[in-house]
């Protein structure tokens, strides 16, 4: 199984970026984090992490994965509200490459803008407000949801 980890605009900052809202954890951490829970859930899980501030290269990847990928897991960061590009590439995939989206905090309790995703009715689930544990969620949710499938 192979899952594709999107991350969106300014995710390369963490650790040093408001942390008082995104915590003190890079996104190298988030990513070790996230590779030990594949080691953990089997070896047949592969797991390739990327980082964009480019809207246009997270919509080429996402066009890419298909036949290449199992799932998606994304943080579309700030994309999350204003890309409807980044909702119709995930939609041309949804057949068969199911995403997840992931966001640091819970973008509910942050500015009203905030509150409404464009992202997430292409996407299977959403997991939000748990900081970079957030992620490893998403990765036991998508395992799961494609385990069920097979």
């Amino acid at each position: 199984m192979k899952i594709l980890i999107l991350n969106g605009p300014n995710l390369n900052l963490l650790g040093t970026r408001e942390p008082e809202i995104y915590g003190a954890e890079t996104l190298a951490d988030i990513e070790t984090h996230i590779t030990n829970c594949a080691k953990e859930l089997g070896d047949s899980i592969a797991i390739d992490f990327r980082q964009s501030n480019s809207e246009a290269e997270l919509i080429t990847w996402i066009g890419e994965s298909r036949g290449r990928f199992d799932g998606i897991i994304i943080n579309p960061a700030a994309l999350t509200h204003t890309s409807l590009g980044l909702c119709d590439a995930l939609k041309a995939v949804a057949d068969v490459v199911p995403a997840v989206e992931v966001h640091l905090s819970n973008t509910h309790t942050r500015e009203e803008i905030r509150h409404k995703s464009l992202t997430a009715a292409a996407c299977i689930g959403q997991i939000m407000g748990f900081r970079g544990l957030g992620y490893v969620l998403a990765l036991r949710a998508l395992v799961n949801k494609l385990s069920d499938n097979a």
